[in-house]
């Protein structure tokens, strides 16, 4: 009797425990079962085995996620998954600085569980169809044009080739600069639009269109806002210091943390609730104009698009181009710059270019296709960048002599050559326990394994066979220079030196430049219309983002991307609407 009531309370508990940790008590048929879901780098394919109603077994069948930045994501949510039996991810939280990679594994799951639950897959079906404004791309420009458009009553389409949004701006860690804020007014920050734009021309290496800069400086204070609106309900509240900056103008959220994976979430669901239709997987494979192209003032009308069930054609009053750029290209990067050859690069896989060939037709200018950016703090033979913020929050860069060797906040051609100079073409980024607790962002290169460290300098050097000895000297001088304010070896700016390394433990990342940005593109003006060889307007065409040129000049400063993509693309949107008008 005792042991019968005992194992009543044991199948009991059980039973309790079950009904906590599933929340919902899901209907599995037995069987082996596929599912997938989209990664960074493409799709994530995994089956699942169920026995008796549960989930006994869950394995990857293909990924092209980087592979030792990817495991770790693997083996935790497949742990969790596995944990109850139950197959549902509804608990199961994302791994910290591999979002994108989580999400899709979830997906993946999920996917596999509507197999396992006799759900029968259906492929969309799309047809040839009337909008008002079609967008090419949704990544932050795009995202950002269908928002604005969309709130102001058109019927928006959004296209997207590849299987997640976001493109680039997914992976943007830096933040949004911006002159003359309510944010730095509050925060005791002195700056103006005079100086924005002095220290934007000056990066270009006075390349830029002076016009479309204006354009950027003048408007920034007001997408910063924008952004902040309600509709959208950006966190930008932490102003900062990046390379090529006199002042601190970096808007990011609280902490430091990166801007990429806070906005782009926040830029889709605003499209959505405006009333944007967004697809993915849909690929615009030419842009349609009105027949009179070959007479030189063709119209663009609308797009013909591919998809896995076959083509379809949507018409539209007016076409926005929100492609990005061409860093995952090397076929166009060694056509304009073949110094860059077998350079890697932080681009996500369908920065192409596409839209460059699609637009021959129009006579399409395009603008400084040469001047491609190569960024300094790229952690080795990964292709995932180390934020500006790092540097600016009081990081040195040191070569395995242990020394500086530059003035850490140039803009990032000067910090890159700087890099390529040194023994084994790397360098090592430098700071201490005050300045990882002083941005969010470090958090995730911890986690994601890119950090070694140590009690005390020597034992930090130790783990790169850096020359401890030099360093404990470089870092005694440079914190010398940050009591007095005053960089006597490379005149850094004191801005970015308000912290000493001093605190244990003290970490380093190997560091190389890698492909990160391309400046050049299409033509626009202050308008964001699209122009061709002679200077003109192409009727209905708009283009925003990194597919444009002559923004940036010869080098773009951390934190003008996202004020490039956000800015113009709430222009293109606009412009186009009154095209439509």
């Amino acid at each position: 009797m005792k042991i019968t009531n005992l194992l009543s309370k044991i199948f009991i508990s059980i039973a309790l425990l079950g009904l906590v940790s599933c929340g919902k008590k899901l209907s599995l048929r037995d069987g082996t079962f596929t599912g997938t879901g989209e990664g960074k780098n493409g799709p994530i394919e995994v089956s699942i085995t169920v026995q008796e109603g549960r989930v006994t077994n869950a394995t990857l069948l293909s990924s092209n996620e980087t592979p030792e930045l990817a495991e770790p994501v693997y083996n935790q949510i497949f742990s969790q998954f596995l944990s109850d039996g139950t197959g549902s991810t509804s608990e199961i939280d994302t791994v910290s600085g591999a979002t994108i990679t989580s999400n899709g594994l979830l997906d993946a799951l999920d996917d596999a569980i509507k197999s396992a639950e006799g759900e029968v897959k259906t492929e969309e079906k799309y047809e040839d169809s009337e909008v008002d404004i079609v967008i090419i791309g949704a990544g932050g420009a795009g995202l950002t044009a269908a928002t604005e458009a969309a709130s102001k009553g058109a019927k928006v389409l959004v296209l997207e080739k590849m299987g997640i949004v976001g493109g680039n701006s997914n992976f943007s860690t830096g933040g949004i600069n911006a002159s003359y804020t309510k944010e730095q007014k509050r925060l005791g920050i002195t700056d103006s639009k005079e100086v924005f734009f002095e220290d934007t021309m000056k990066g270009g290496q006075y390349l830029n269109d002076k016009d479309l800069v204006h354009t950027l400086v003048d408007k920034s204070a007001e997408i910063v806002e924008w952004l902040q609106s309600p509709m959208i309900g950006a966190d930008l509240s932490d102003v900062g210091m990046f390379g090529g900056a006199t002042n601190k103008r970096i808007h990011r959220p609280k902490g430091g943390a990166a801007i990429g994976s806070h906005l782009v979430p926040l830029l889709h669901k605003a499209a959505l609730e405006q009333g944007a239709e967004i697809r993915v997987n849909n690929r615009v494979i030419d842009i349609l104009d009105d027949g009179s192209a070959s007479l030189g003032d063709g119209r663009a009308v609308g797009v013909r698009v591919s998809y896995s069930g076959g083509e379809y054609t949507v018409k539209a009053k007016a076409v926005i181009i929100a492609t990005g750029g061409f860093g995952a290209n090397p076929e166009l990067i060694t056509r304009y710059q073949a110094s860059l050859e077998g350079f890697g690069t932080t681009n996500h896989k369908g920065a192409t270019g596409d839209a460059f060939k699609m637009v021959e037709k129009f006579d399409a200018e395009l603008t400084q296709m040469e001047q491609i950016q190569v960024h300094p703090t790229v952690v080795k033979g990964t292709g995932i960048m180390i934020t500006e913020a790092v540097r600016g929050n009081g990081a040195i860069l040191i070569n395995r002599s242990g020394r500086r060797f530059i003035n850490e906040m140039e803009t990032r051609d000067i910090v890159s050559a700087a890099v390529l100079q040194q023994s084994g073409k790397t360098a090592f980024l430098v700071f201490d326990q005050n300045i990882r607790e002083s941005l969010k962002a470090i958090e995730t290169y911890i986690k994601q394994g890119f950090v070694k460290q140590g009690e005390t300098i020597r034992e930090m050097s130790d783990n790169f066979g850096i020359d401890g000895v030099a360093l404990e000297y470089t870092v005694e001088q440079y914190n010398k220079y940050v009591d007095q304010k005053k960089d006597e070896e490379f005149s850094r700016n004191p801005a970015s030196m308000e912290r000493k390394i001093e605190k244990g433990p003290f970490y380093a990342i190997e560091i190389e430049p890698a492909i990160h940005h391309t400046m050049g593109g299409l033509k626009i003006n202050t308008k964001a219309q699209v122009l061709n060889k002679s200077g003109k307007p192409i009727p209905g065409l708009f283009a925003a983002g990194e597919v444009t040129g002559g923004v940036h000049g010869a080098e773009r400063l951390g934190g003008n991307a996202v004020a490039d993509i956000t800015i113009f693309g709430k222009i293109a949107a606009d412009s186009a609407l009154e095209y439509i008008k």
